[in-house]
């Protein structure tokens, strides 16, 4: 199948196409959008979702015809996320489509009941009221990224992020040592990344006085980190070789020190410098092991 931008339904067509469908839906009563459309800070480009909401008197009907998302294009691929066994779910109150269609545009549709969508629709900032026969909406207030901004750490935070980091070692330490590089990766990347990621945010939050989002995986911390401290994030990523990851853990320890440090200093937290030096003695340790 070929791809190109020639064929791509422009954001105009698509906002008709989601609009024009709730105005001649009776069961549709408003329609909201979120997401990085919405997001003023957000770069824009073609590959933006259109995050929409349609606020409905019921949702069984919509759920039942199976045949309904197609009328927003010709589908790609699609995901019904709340038919998921891994997750919960309420589809009484919510339901979700995700397409991605042919012409490359995505769409994340969700079907709200009304008192739902009216208990919820506030807790994210970033909403914007396309539509609303009824007027059963709130009043939003002019849309910001200011829900997903960095939150700045009480010393209880700031102490079990340090912490977990650290504790964590001691599992990447002795995973090296057998050689089990998939539970090594995987410790890193969701575990004691997500911490550094902490850190690295709580930086930014100083920096930028807590007035902006890092973005989902930190995409956006390159904007307010220094050169060095970018290239030295990125060079914590890794590939499967041994020696590969012990360097990366290396950079790791060593932009984590620097960095929790420094947030310790400007917040007058207290930083465990004995835990951090104990952890990473280990890990050397483990590195030189023998079996006993």
């Amino acid at each position: 199948m070929k791809y190109g931008t020639e064929n791509m339904r422009s954001e105009k067509e698509m906002m008709e196409l989601i609009i024009g469908t709730a105005q001649n839906d009776e069961r549709i009563r408003a329609v909201y959008m979120n997401g990085s459309r919405t997001n003023p800070n957000a770069p824009k480009d073609m590959f933006q979702d259109y995050d929409i909401v349609y606020v409905v008197e019921e949702t069984g009907s919509f759920i039942n015809d199976k045949g309904w998302p197609e009328r927003f294009g010709d589908i790609l691929i699609m995901q019904y996320p709340d038919e998921s066994p891994f997750y919960p779910s309420d589809k009484e109150n919510s339901y979700g489509w995700l397409m991605l269609f042919k012409d490359g545009n995505r769409m994340d549709l969700t079907v709200k009941t009304i008192e739902h969508a009216k208990e919820n629709v506030l807790e994210d900032s970033l909403c914007v009221i396309l539509l609303d026969k009824d007027g059963i909406l709130p009043d939003i207030p002019e849309t910001s990224d200011q829900t997903h901004r960095v939150r700045k750490p009480t010393e209880e935070e700031y102490a079990s992020a340090c912490n977990e980091f650290w504790w964590c070692l001691n599992n990447v330490a002795k995973g090296l040592w057998r050689r089990e590089v998939t539970y090594v990766l995987d410790m890193l990347n969701f575990v004691v990344r997500k911490q550094l990621e902490l850190l690295l945010s709580w930086k930014i939050g100083i920096l930028s006085d807590y007035s902006v989002s890092i973005g989902k995986s930190g995409k956006y911390m390159y904007k307010w980190l220094s050169e060095k401290e970018w290239e030295a994030y990125l060079a914590t990523f890794c590939g499967s070789d041994v020696g590969e990851i012990r360097k990366a853990v290396d950079i790791m320890c060593g932009l984590f020190r620097e960095t929790a440090e420094w947030v310790a200093e400007k917040n007058g937290f207290k930083y465990n410098a004995t835990e951090a030096e104990n952890s990473y003695s280990y890990l050397k340790w483990a590195e030189e092991a023998t079996e006993v």
